[in-house]
């Protein structure tokens, strides 16, 4: 029981981490938009700011304040290599193709 409490407890620690820079949550500003490095960290936590965003309506999933092309390049970098390394874990068939 302590063991799963313990689980528990590090991974909602973890959770709220990860999530306090989220998109849309005002931290931005004009004069000191998100760039490169914070494109990449909100392309790794979308999945989690999509949930949020549900029940926050001020919380978006992409910072509208960014440097531009720089920002969505680690924005995209970091979608296609996290959910595309997914498909490493995948098992691939015995079939013939052929």
């Amino acid at each position: 029981m302590k063991k799963k409490l313990f689980l528990l407890f590090f991974l909602m620690i973890n959770i709220y981490l990860l999530t306090g820079c989220i998109p849309g949550d005002g931290t931005y500003t004009p004069e000191d938009p998100a760039g490169f490095f914070w494109g990449i960290w909100h392309g790794w936590i979308a999945p989690f700011t999509l949930v949020f965003g549900w029940f926050d309506e001020n919380i978006r999933v992409y910072e509208t304040i960014n440097t531009g092309w720089w920002y969505d390049v680690g924005f995209y970098m970091a979608i296609i290599s996290g959910f595309g390394g997914l498909s490493l874990f995948r098992k691939r068939s015995s079939g013939n193709h052929g």
